[in-house]
């Protein structure tokens, strides 16, 4: 990996006005959080994505949404964007939402299995490898009776809201941690409850 080839950070999520305040888009609100920080704005690619391009520390990161008509098709624009911008995997960030770390709460990793996300599932397989850095957002588990389907696509709460400012400030200090200190110290950051 040369050092000076860019980050590709990608928030998942689905398309659409309806989705944008669903706790399936919380890798999209994720990555706006971080653009907003730099004044940064997406405009569409002729990639089934749309990009914004942000320096941190002189270090190029662009921040990337998937617009196929599902977040269960992130692989293929993903996968675009790795090549047409020459970022090796090793720095790629998927910024996603995850049902096994309560609300607030979130995790960074290298690798692993997609956990029953098949937004991540997807970037894996269309990539022929799991070697990828996933920031993992925590939504919570559905209250007892509602599917996990249902769930997911349902809107954050007014409280959630309330406290989204300073959880999506939470995931953007650990991204921007990531590109300047390495992945190590963003997991000391980010690994622990808010």
């Amino acid at each position: 990996m040369t050092t000076d080839a860019p980050w590709l950070i990608a928030g998942l999520g689905n398309p659409g006005p309806w989705f944008r305040l669903t706790r399936h888009n919380a890798g999209f609100l994720a990555v706006d959080r971080l653009a907003e920080r730099y004044g940064a704005r997406f405009r569409r690619r002729g990639i089934g994505a749309v990009v914004a391009e942000i320096e941190v520390d002189g270090r190029q990161v662009l921040l990337a949404k998937p617009l196929w008509w599902s977040i269960n098709l992130s692989g293929r624009p993903v996968a675009a964007l790795l090549r047409r911008y020459g970022v090796p995997v090793e720095r790629l960030v998927v910024v996603q939402d995850d049902l096994d770390f309560a609300y607030g709460t979130g995790k960074l990793k290298r690798g692993g299995g997609p956990g029953g996300h098949n937004g991540v599932r997807s970037v894996g397989e269309v990539l022929g490898t799991r070697d990828f850095v996933r920031l993992r957002f925590g939504i919570g588990r559905p209250p007892k009776g509602q599917s996990v389907g249902d769930y997911v696509l349902k809107k954050f709460s007014d409280g959630e809201l309330a406290a989204m400012p300073q959880v999506t400030d939470r995931c953007a200090d650990a991204l921007e941690t990531l590109v300047r200190l390495g992945l190590n110290r963003a997991q000391d950051a980010l690994n622990v409850s808010a």
